[in-house]
This record gives C-alpha cells, sequence and structure tokens, in this order.
C-alpha cells in the first residue's frame, strides 16, 4: 500500500490472490441472485458480489457493487466497492517517477476503512468461469500487468470490512442483495451503472428498483 500524498513507496505488504469461482453462472441472465434461508447464514458468502438496497443511503455505501473477497462466521468479511470511481487519477497522488506508468489509472473508492492508502489489484478472468483477484500488487507487479489486455489493474482507496456477525445482520435486514459474478462482469463499466445493470438483471421486480431516483423525495 502507498500513503498518499508521499513520494516513496511503502514496503509491501503480504499479499494473497482470491480466485473467484463463476462457473455456477446461467447463461441465461446477466445475474443470478442468492436467496438465503437465516438458518444458512453461516455459510460463506466469499466470492459473491453485494448490492446495496436501493434503500441504503449512507453515503458511503449508495448504489455500490461490492466485491467479497473473504467472509466468515468467525472472522468477518471484507472487500471492495467496484463501481465507485473518483475524478481522481494515481498522477493526482503520487508524483513519484515510479509511479508514471500507472499515472492515468482512475482511482476507486474501495471502503470506509485506510481511506489514506492505496493500493494496487488486478482482476482477471480464469478459463472463463473463474475470476482472479490479485490484492497488494508491488509497484512494479502493477505496471507490468497494465500492460496486459487480460488483467484490468485497480488502484483503491479504501476497503470494506465487517466485523463476525455483521453482515449476517445486515443480510437479514435485507440491506444487501448477494449475487453471483456474472462472466462478463469484467466487460462491465465499473460506474455507477453497474449497480443498475447488476440489479435489473435480477427480475422484472428488481429491475424497476433500479430504476428508482437516489433520492426518492425527487421523483
Amino acid at each position: 500500500m502507498y500513503r498518499c500524498g508521499t513520494q516513496r513507496p511503502r514496503p509491501a505488504a503480504r499479499r494473497r490472490s482470491y480466485i473467484l469461482d463463476v462457473s455456477a453462472y446461467r447463461r441465461d441472465c446477466p445475474g443470478v441472485s442468492d436467496d438465503i434461508p437465516t438458518s444458512e447464514q453461516s455459510i460463506s458468502l466469499g466470492g459473491r458480489l453485494l448490492i446495496a438496497s436501493p434503500s441504503l443511503a449512507d453515503g458511503t455505501f449508495d448504489h455500490s457493487v461490492i466485491m467479497l473477497f473473504e467472509h466468515s462466521a468467525t472472522t468477518g468479511a471484507h472487500g471492495v466497492i467496484i463501481n465507485h470511481p473518483s475524478a481522481t487519477t494515481v498522477g493526482d497522488l503520487l508524483k513519484a517517477p515510479g509511479f508514471k506508468p500507472l499515472a492515468h489509472l482512475p482511482v476507486h473508492r474501495g471502503g470506509p476503512l485506510s481511506t489514506e492508502e492505496l493500493s494496487f489489484s488486478s482482476f482477471t478472468m480464469v478459463k472463463g468461469t473463474r475470476i482472479r483477484y490479485q490484492p497488494q500488487l508491488p509497484l512494479e507487479k502493477a505496471a507490468e500487468l497494465i500492460k496486459s489486455k487480460d488483467h484490468i489493474v485497480r488502484a483503491t482507496i479504501g476497503y470494506s470490512a465487517w466485523s463476525p456477525g455483521q453482515l449476517e445482520d445486515e443480510l437479514q435486514r435485507n440491506t444487501w442483495i448477494t449475487l453471483r459474478p456474472p462472466a462478463g462482469l469484467l466487460q462491465m463499466n465499473h460506474d455507477i451503472t453497474l449497480w443498475r445493470t447488476l440489479l435489473g438483471s435480477i427480475s422484472p421486480y428488481h429491475a424497476m428498483l433500479s430504476q428508482a431516483p437516489q433520492n426518492p423525495l425527487l421523483n
């Protein structure tokens, strides 16, 4: 991770690679929602997307799509928002020559935690059925992968996390809709339109919800 405003990269943290299975994706619709019974809330949702409920309006997660990398009943969950790009680029924040190959990358807001630190990650499809996510890439690796057409390199400030039981409670209160990542996820626009696209793909009812104004009072 790199602290914004500094000229020198910080030492890379321990890196892990996650492979998210999307082989269960239904070819007849862009997304498949998950109806998870309350009695089964202890199952792992790692690899799923969290689609914010239209009623969620806390300023951070409004109309957000979160890629959930890890989730368990004992350790909680964490992931990053993938559809909240900012108007800021890496070059606006980090001026050191080593960041020049990544200077044009837009900075995405990944969540409310560690918002003073920027990290690089990559997404790629594996055999058309799995999404490989590589977090906390070192600068040199990110600069190398950005040249590849098979990878999406992402610059992200902040991340999202839940303590044990917290996400389960929010799911019971219908704060989030879980979704298996569609096979074409990496080709979609990762901005506010992604929320409408994925939510609207679930059912006609959800399609109607996806068209609701962000502020219902404006309707």
